[in-house]
Formats: C-alpha cells, sequence, structure tokens
C-alpha cells in the first residue's frame, strides 16, 4: 500500500494537483481548519467522508458561512447549489482515485462535479487510501460496484443497485450515473489540494 500511495501522490503532483497525506482524518481535519480562515465562503458537495469528519459543523462553529445542500431542505437546495459552487473553498471528496493520478466521478445532478472544475476559488478533495485504484478501468468498476450501489442504499432509491447492490446500467428515474468526469490535470481557473488519508473513509 506504502508504495501505490507514494506512486498516487507523486502522479497527482506530476498533473498540477496540490497534494497532502495524513496519518489520520484528525490531522487532515485540523490541517484544513487551521487554512481556513473566518471571513471565508465555504461550498461543500455532498460527501460521506466531509459527512463523517463532522467539518461542517466545525466550519459553522468557528465562524464560516458554509452552503452544504445535505443540510436543506430539498425545496431550498436549488437555491444551495449556486452559492456552494461559487464559493471561496469547495470541499468534496472522489469517486475513485487512480494510481495515475486522475480522479473519476460520476454524479446525478451535476452540482458535485461541475463544482470541481468551474467556480470556486479552491477545491479540496478529501480522500481516503480506499479511494485508490489502478486505472481509470478499475475506477469506473469501483463506482459501480461500491459507491453508487452505497448511495443508493443510502438514499432508499429503487433503482437496480439500491435494490439489489449490482449495477445494470438502467434507465431509471432515480439513476445517479448522469454525469461523468475525469479530471486528468488542474484546472486552470482553479487552485485544487487532495488530502490523502491513511484511512478507509466514505464510498
Amino acid at each position: 500500500m506504502k508504495q501505490k500511495i507514494e506512486k498516487t501522490l507523486n502522479n497527482l503532483s506530476k498533473r498540477g494537483f496540490q497534494c497532502y497525506f495524513f496519518s489520520t482524518s484528525s490531522e487532515a481535519k485540523s490541517h484544513l481548519l487551521n487554512q481556513i480562515k473566518k471571513e471565508e465562503i465555504i461550498g461543500i458537495g455532498g460527501s460521506m467522508t466531509v459527512k463523517n469528519l463532522e467539518i461542517y459543523e466545525s466550519l459553522v462553529e468557528q465562524g464560516n458561512e458554509v452552503y452544504w445542500h445535505w443540510m436543506a431542505e430539498p425545496k431550498d437546495r436549488p437555491k444551495i447549489f449556486p452559492k456552494a459552487q461559487y464559493s471561496d473553498i469547495y470541499l468534496t471528496s472522489t469517486n475513485a482515485l487512480t494510481e495515475e493520478g486522475e480522479l473519476i466521478n460520476i454524479d446525478g445532478n451535476g452540482n458535485r462535479v461541475s463544482s470541481m472544475f468551474f467556480g470556486p476559488k479552491k477545491v479540496i478533495f478529501l480522500c481516503g487510501v480506499n479511494k485508490i485504484v489502478k486505472d481509470e478501468n478499475e475506477g469506473f468498476k469501483r463506482i459501480k460496484e461500491i459507491a453508487c450501489p452505497l448511495n443508493a442504499k443510502r438514499l432508499d432509491l429503487k433503482t437496480p443497485c439500491g435494490v439489489t447492490g449490482e449495477c445494470n446500467d438502467c434507465t431509471h428515474p432515480d439513476r445517479m450515473c448522469n454525469i461523468t468526469v475525469t479530471l486528468t490535470g488542474r484546472p486552470k481557473l482553479i487552485e485544487q489540494e487532495i488530502y490523502l488519508i491513511d484511512e478507509e473513509l466514505g464510498y
């Protein structure tokens, strides 16, 4: 695993991403909170990693203005999406992280993936080492076999993956696999930082 982590971080750096490695999630969270200024506006994309680290609560406690649709009523979420996208710092994770330094993501609405490459001044990805895969093919396999079924179950969706735990490339109205984005390098208009954490985090 150590060799895999080093290879991934090295290739991410070559592609223009600023990388940090942390032994624990608490170290990553502490570093994150220390670099965020109280006056900065924070947006958050759907992420179990961010939720489990209780970052939202800590940011609110330290006085930041934070926009996260998970903390809003469904009817208010369309108003939250653009405010999060055009924040000073956008926090999210990634569905898969290849050893070659690519970030692979699949989304249902597109608010999360679009905010990864346009809108915020800075994007910070918080990723457990469980997100590392060999290549793009393994990345899509991970998403279809792990991330999507678990998210569908969490959201009580009636998609095949939500019911059976297996993807069959459905056309169900609740389908989450509508938009696919692969970051093969840092977008020119946005700072991007990747926090790789030596724990299994999120889906």
